[in-house]
């Protein structure tokens, strides 16, 4: 059971609310700007159809992604610094190494494949789940709806993966 007491007293004023999520925006928004970059490497690794197609559809979303973030930073009068995304970064490259060499069981790329997507999907939707509740605080209305629709895209593609990785087991 966990016990949450009473942090009001700590809470961060609105100022330093909007830099926290001001920077981590530009986290996600560099993070998105890799995957778009990637993703396309990892669609032609795809084997199957059906992943192949399901991987490009993430690249859209990708891209809509990105054009909703940027939205945000102009309804924020913000603009994109870098700020590091290492993590993310590792988390992409690793996922690479493991599509392994085209000679490797294709069954075994695509489920690697599936998992890292499955993975990649779950820590945008934890993101952006974040996000919306920060930009509701702020009640910045508009920016947590653009969030909203992220992570429906988000909680969307992980079930598409899900289920795809359901055909492979």
């Amino acid at each position: 059971m966990y016990v949450i007491h009473n942090v009001s007293e700590t809470s961060p004023d609105p100022l330093e609310l909007k830099k926290f999520f001001v920077s981590h925006l530009n986290r996600l928004y560099c993070a998105k700007n890799q995957l778009s970059d990637k993703l396309p490497v990892i669609e032609k690794n795809s084997h199957s159809h059906d992943l192949r197609h399901a991987v490009s559809g993430t690249v859209d979303s990708v891209l809509m992604q990105i054009g909703r973030i940027e939205e945000i930073y102009t309804r924020l009068d913000a603009s994109y610094t870098p700020e590091s995304c290492i993590g993310l970064s590792g988390f992409l490259d690793e996922a690479f190494q493991s599509i392994g060499p085209p000679l490797d069981r294709p069954v075994l790329r695509d489920l690697s494949i599936l998992f890292y997507m499955q993975n990649i999907e779950s820590i945008e939707m934890a993101s952006f789940e974040v996000m919306m509740r920060v930009a509701d605080k702020l009640k910045e209305w508009d920016v947590a709806q653009l969030l909203r629709e992220c992570y429906d895209e988000a909680r969307q593609a992980r079930a598409m993966y899900d289920a795809l990785a359901g055909h492979y087991l």
